[in-house]
């Protein structure tokens, strides 16, 4: 019996730490050239293991609640950027602590990018990475408590 409740604590204080090494939660992207943090993303997990993300919070100074994307091409297109699902399919890959094969779009410029993130310091950052090709670009984006 004492086993079986010393079990029971094991697996229950090591959930909240593998919890936090999903990209599943709210993030701060900061911009990798600036350094300046520009929104808040939420990624959910949609089911069977697949994120998506939408951007729920925008901090920039000229951000207006009003903008749209209108550099989307996709079904994207003309809908306002406070909400915007920037994140779709991504899965995690096998044996890794990696998710990967999903795109990532930059409403900026209406550019789809293959995906893919890696959580690093214990889950509290999450290094993301948009690529077309050989070429591309990494962001650090911190966790949001």
């Amino acid at each position: 019996m004492y086993k079986a409740i010393a079990a029971i604590i094991l697996v229950a204080s090591a959930f909240p730490a593998w919890a936090q090494m999903s990209p599943e939660g709210l993030w701060r992207n900061i911009d990798d050239k600036t350094g300046e943090a520009k929104a808040e993303i939420r990624i959910r997990d949609i089911g069977g293991g697949v994120l998506n993300g939408a951007l729920e919070k925008r901090l920039t100074k000229d951000a207006k609640p009003e903008d749209i994307c209108d550099e989307c091409s996709d079904d994207r297109k003309g809908k306002p950027i406070l909400g915007l699902e920037i994140i779709r399919g991504a899965k995690k890959a096998d044996g890794k602590e990696v998710w990967e094969g999903g795109k990532i779009l930059d409403p900026e410029n209406g550019r789809n990018y293959s995906l893919r993130m890696t959580p690093i310091d214990g889950g509290k950052k999450l290094e993301v990475r948009g690529s077309i090709g050989p070429f591309g670009r990494t962001q650090t984006w911190i966790r949001v408590q």
